[in-house]
């Protein structure tokens, strides 16, 4: 299995946001009770109507004290729908060791070594050259620059800069050919942030294969997200794909 030639940093995971609340017993307590209790004295009403007509004069003075006590209670009860919008911005973390099936594509690619003090600007002059060799011929890429390593030591490594395209490019220089993309059962990782401090992110996925004892096969791939040629370094976004055996 490759060695990974990182230090190792403490990972930060957002946490999601959680929030409750609910409250509504207020709309039961209103005196329509005492309306309700008022509905008997229609039975009486039929004998003398005119008692009946007395009677609601009083009713209608107890009734405007409740229903201000009513209008007030809908108030606490059109808080809840609020209370409910508060758990919308709730992030979540990225998938970690995500099982996936990686697809064979057909990509121009070129060879390299590299020292890791100087890892990073090595892998963006490899990129420099495909895209160079691609703007100048009008072919558009057809998914995301990858990097496949081959192999690494205390030094440095070796690896493949690999550019997806849907047609074949002429005349390729000599430490360029074209090929296919890794294909087979991989797990997913994802990275933010600088290639540098990546450490973190290669310490947790050889902590999670041996966790889960699995084995992994001689090679992993990075796909940019972000375009390493225009993107702040520290702005990275990257796909870390493990092949397992």
């Amino acid at each position: 299995m490759i060695r990974f030639r990182r230090l190792a940093l403490a990972a930060l995971i957002p946490a999601a946001a959680l929030s409750l609340g609910l409250s509504g017993a207020l709309a039961q307590t209103p005196s329509p009770a005492p309306a309700a209790s008022a509905s008997p004295s229609p039975a009486p009403s039929a004998v003398p109507s005119p008692a009946a007509s007395a009677s609601p004069a009083p009713a209608a003075t107890p009734s405007p004290g409740p229903s201000p006590a009513a209008s007030a209670s809908p108030a606490p009860a059109a808080s809840p729908p609020a209370a409910a919008a508060a758990p919308a911005p709730v992030q979540t973390a990225d998938p970690f060791g995500l099982e996936t099936t990686l697809e064979a594509k057909k990509v121009v690619m070129v060879k390299g070594t590299a020292n890791w003090d100087s890892a990073f600007d090595t892998l963006v002059d490899a990129f420099k050259a495909l895209n160079a060799l691609l703007d100048k011929q009008g072919i558009k890429h057809a998914g995301n620059s990858m990097i496949v390593y081959t192999s690494t030591d205390d030094t440095g490594f070796t690896f493949l800069a690999e550019i997806p395209v849907d047609q074949d490019p002429q005349k390729l220089p000599k430490d360029m050919s074209i090929g296919k993309s890794p294909e087979g059962k991989a797990l997913k990782f994802v990275h933010r942030g600088s290639y540098d401090n990546m450490d973190n992110t290669y310490e947790a996925i050889t902590n999670h294969l041996d966790d889960k004892k699995l084995e992994a096969k001689d090679t992993f791939i990075e796909e940019y997200l972000t375009d390493p040629l225009k993107t702040a370094e520290d702005k990275l976004v990257i796909n870390v794909f493990v092949p397992l055996k």
